[in-house]
């Protein structure tokens, strides 16, 4: 054993292959008069060479080219099959440039002349800091395609929520107007189990959405501490002909948010733009608040003017083109020959669930710049439906017109309306329910599913509209997919509600609607 015991730094374990002593201590002695900070282990042979690879577990390898009955390129060998990163630099008087070469080619690191060992400490630093830098890149590449892996699962959740909202919203209904209004006892029992039991699938959707979402519970984001995160977790993925920069106003700003969500995303920009410039460029992370206005939101955003958090990735690599750009987004397009195509979704997904808005701006031979806006103000919680069973719920015979695509839904939906004292008229199409207003007048009030495609829900309300009608509407939506506000026309009274709705949860809207109607 050989080695310097001063300073605070980890040692470095050197295992060397070499049979001449005092070969051995002239390599190990100019390591130590660079200080750098080791322990050794010298072996001479294939037993000695694989016990130290065992026992030893050394940080990098020097090895004599030819040795009595072992060679460097067995040493080498042997050490690729167990480790392809470890760095292993030959250390002999006798390779020539061929052989470097070739050397080189069979997955050496370096090599180094005996006759010129001043190069030998500069040749290990560079060695140990690239595996280094390596091994972390794989490291936040293996942590993406973990998050990306978890992004497919949470895009399967979010469509197998719609899909079971659908199949409860019966349960929810049915049972609830027979545990109500059913004067046999047994009914009246079944009814409740049967509402039970959609309430319990209900809790389960309502799981799935949280982690389609992101499963955010709410916390305070330190901006400082997001950004120091983040540049620990690229300090050994950074490449040297990258110069990055990170400029961050305002670094004591705390926001509502998800640290590890956002710093995935941050993370998984950074590393497209690292492996977007091979031959080196600028990468540059940058923070700003920013007040946002109504005409900055594109169509089919959530239009929030106010106060954001803008977080920028920019670079100035080959930029993107058009056409890959209308792609950008689009679940497994990907560029990389290993890429997964879903970490820009995810990104945009993280960006959306905070209540955010996600741009990018890239031409070809100038770079590319993402800028996410997270808002700055509290995200809205979602509130517990009261449950006061005093409730008067009754309705005194107000003509409703119930209009949904689903002929169980609507059924199930004017039964109800029915059983509870509304005059409810079913229609199965937006133009089926203006066909009844032409033969009937208008209703009291709308209550109709946003899910309709024949004649849609937007087109339905336009026309109701144009009919003259001004009273209130009760619109059931997918709390994952609400209506575009752009799209909406005018309405006051427009009154949205999440499915699948409970009986309870139906009629205490339409009482409300009706009451500010009057």
């Amino acid at each position: 054993m050989h080695g310097s015991q001063e300073g605070d730094a980890r040692r470095i374990r050197v295992l060397l292959v070499e049979d001449n002593s005092e070969d051995a201590e002239l390599a190990l002695a100019e390591l130590a008069d660079d200080a750098l900070v080791h322990e050794a282990r010298v072996v001479d042979d294939e037993a000695g060479f694989l016990a130290a690879l065992r026992e030893f577990a050394p940080d990098i390898v020097l090895s004599d080219l030819s040795l009595p009955g072992f060679s460097g390129q067995r040493a080498l060998e042997l050490l690729r099959q167990r480790d392809t990163d470890m760095p292993f630099i030959y250390v002999s008087a006798t390779l020539g440039e061929e052989a470097a070469i070739a050397a080189l080619r069979n997955g050496a690191t370096d090599y180094i002349l005996k006759q010129n060992p001043a190069r030998l400490a500069s040749a290990v630093r560079r060695a140990l800091a690239e595996v280094a830098e390596h091994r972390a890149s794989q490291r936040a590449q293996a942590e993406l395609i973990r998050a990306q892996r978890f992004e497919s699962l949470a895009m399967l959740a979010g469509g197998l929520s719609h899909d079971l909202r659908n199949l409860l919203q019966p349960l929810l209904l049915a049972g609830e107007s027979l545990r109500e209004r059913a004067e046999d006892p047994q009914l009246a029992r079944l009814g409740e189990l049967v509402r039970d039991c959609g309430k319990r699938g209900l809790e389960m959707v309502q799981s799935m959405l949280s982690f389609a979402r992101g499963a955010r519970r709410a916390e305070q984001v330190s901006l400082g501490g997001l950004m120091d995160a983040l540049g620990l977790l690229l300090k050994g993925s950074v490449p040297r002909a990258i110069r990055m920069e990170m400029v961050v106003d305002a670094p004591e700003l705390v926001f509502a948010g998800n640290h590890t969500e956002l710093q995935q995303c941050l993370l998984n920009l950074c590393l497209n733009a690292i492996q977007a410039m091979p031959n080196g460029g600028e990468l540059r992370i940058e923070t700003a608040q920013q007040k946002l206005e109504a005409d900055f939101f594109m169509s089919g955003e959530q239009a929030h003017p106010g106060p954001y958090l803008r977080l920028s990735v920019i670079d100035n690599g080959p930029g993107m083109s058009g056409e890959v750009l209308a792609r950008l987004f689009e679940p497994f397009f990907t560029t990389k020959e290993n890429g997964t195509g879903l970490g820009l979704l995810s990104c945009q997904r993280i960006v959306t669930s905070h209540g955010g808005v996600m741009r990018v701006d890239s031409t070809l031979g100038q770079g590319t710049r993402f800028d996410l806006y997270i808002p700055l103000q509290e995200l809205a919680s979602d509130t517990a439906e009261a449950s006061d069973s005093s409730d008067n719920l009754e309705g005194t015979a107000e003509r409703v017109l119930v209009v949904a695509e689903v002929a169980s839904e609507l059924s199930l939906l004017s039964d109800t309306l029915d059983a509870w004292g509304y005059q409810a008229s079913a229609s199965q199409s937006g133009t089926a329910a203006l066909q009844w207003i032409g033969a009937h007048g208008l209703p009291d009030l709308v209550l109709m599913d946003a899910d309709m495609s024949l004649f849609t829900s937007v087109r339905t309300l336009a026309a109701l509209v144009e009919q003259e009608y001004d009273g209130p509407v009760v619109m059931l939506v997918r709390p994952d997919a609400p209506p575009n506000p752009d799209e909406l026309p005018p309405l006051t009274r427009l009154h949205l509600l999440d499915k699948p709705v409970t009986a309870r949860k139906l009629l205490r809207a339409l009482k409300l609607a009706l009451a500010s109607a009057r």
